[in-house]
């Protein structure tokens, strides 16, 4: 089992937990070697006065740590035993981390919310970092997970090519239909949008939906999707999503996984 890690960011939180598992079956999907990462920095305020100094404290969170990575681990194997894993503890800034393990990452997988560190980082500024700045997909772990279809939010663009790659490339794999969304565009639009790739992926089932308005549309398709998949950035349609109150309202309220997929 060769190539890219998939890579989660593990708190101990039993979002993430489910983020790991998430992963896990990915790996065995595509046949990637799993990497477990956990972040801490030292806080400045607030801990317990029975923590007297800056050593105990050092200890006591590496301590912490490792017993997270470690529950970490127990779920992976139950889920994915043969699959390659290995762990890191790091005392650094989880952004920084993030966007480090993105440049040799197939993906980066996080839970929706949680104890701190990693949890609940990508409905603020790491979200809006790693849409901007991040080198591979990003997937919030969210919601209901099920068998259900793929569902990919297209618009006009080039910029959205990635994110329908990766969204097929999902759909293969999991052997799912793909449902393609589009606002403010007529099916000819989609249909021939989607050409390219009906050509490159003949056996995955495509459904073509057009809708009126993108957060109403994905959030009632995500009602019965394994994954709903956008881009970051685009022209018409779902453009730009990632960067204003859609993105807010996708990882808020997505009934399902969301894989945000920055464009090349």
């Amino acid at each position: 089992m060769r190539g890219l890690p998939v890579v989660v960011g593990v708190d101990g939180s039993s979002s993430a937990l489910a983020a790991v598992a998430w992963a896990a079956r990915t790996c065995v999907l595509h046949g990637a070697p799993l990497r477990l990462v956990h972040a801490y920095t030292l806080p400045t305020r607030g801990y317990p006065e029975v923590i007297s100094s800056a050593r105990d404290l050092r200890s006591a969170m590496y301590d912490q740590g490792r017993m997270w990575l470690s529950q970490a681990v127990a779920v992976a194997l139950a889920e994915a035993p043969h699959v390659p894993l290995e762990h890191d503890l790091r005392m650094e800034h989880p952004t920084p981390v993030l966007l480090a393990e993105s440049a040799r990452a197939r993906e980066v997988v996080v839970g929706s919310h949680g104890l701190g560190g990693f949890t609940g980082a990508l409905v603020g500024s790491t979200a809006v970092a790693l849409s901007i700045h991040g080198e591979c997909p990003v997937v919030v772990v969210r919601g209901n997970e099920h068998d259900g279809p793929v569902v990919v939010g297209v618009d006009l663009s080039p910029e959205s090519d990635p994110a329908i790659g990766f969204a097929f490339e999902e759909a293969a794999a999991s052997q799912v239909p793909l449902v393609a969304a589009m606002a403010h565009a007529g099916e000819g639009s989609l249909k021939t949008r989607m050409s390219g790739w009906l050509e490159k992926y003949p056996d995955v089932a495509v459904e073509q939906v057009v809708g009126e308005r993108p957060i109403p549309l994905l959030l009632e398709l995500g009602q019965r999707a394994g994954l709903l998949v956008v881009g970051s950035r685009g022209r018409g349609g779902f453009a730009g999503m990632l960067l204003g109150s859609t993105s807010q309202a996708l990882i808020y309220h997505a009934p399902c996984p969301v894989a945000v997929v920055r464009p090349a």
